[in-house]
């Protein structure tokens, strides 16, 4: 079983993920920002990083980058989730560090494939 650690200002996306991920028989931490991310990737050190980018004060591309700067978190893979899916995004999301993308709209499937490519 692995940790996932699920970034994502809308409740709704968050909860969807949450059932997605805990459905495959893993364990969730949740925060709602990419700060509280920061705190959460360092204290529980997940597995993988599920990260939105549209987000208020820093955004998944800024919190992206601090994870990947930080020795601390630096290995963790993070996979964004984002709405911003057009392929400068995704060039950019690797420019930050990012090892995946998974856009949104995204279905159970699309979860699931990059979960079990970090997680096993």
């Amino acid at each position: 079983m692995a940790t996932i650690l699920i970034v994502d200002d809308a409740h709704t996306d968050r909860e969807l993920l949450n059932r997605t991920v805990t459905s495959m028989g893993h364990r969730t931490i949740i925060a709602e920002n990419g700060a509280q991310a920061l705190t959460a990737a360092k204290t529980n050190r997940p597995t993988l990083i599920l990260l939105d980018v549209v987000m208020p004060q820093m955004d998944g591309f800024a919190t992206c980058r601090a994870l990947k700067k930080d020795p601390d978190t630096q290995t963790i893979p993070v996979v964004l989730v984002t709405s911003k899916n057009n392929e400068s995004d995704r060039f950019w999301g690797r420019k930050q560090g990012a090892d995946d993308h998974v856009g949104k709209p995204w279905t159970k499937e699309s979860i699931e494939v990059v979960v079990k490519r970090y997680c096993g």
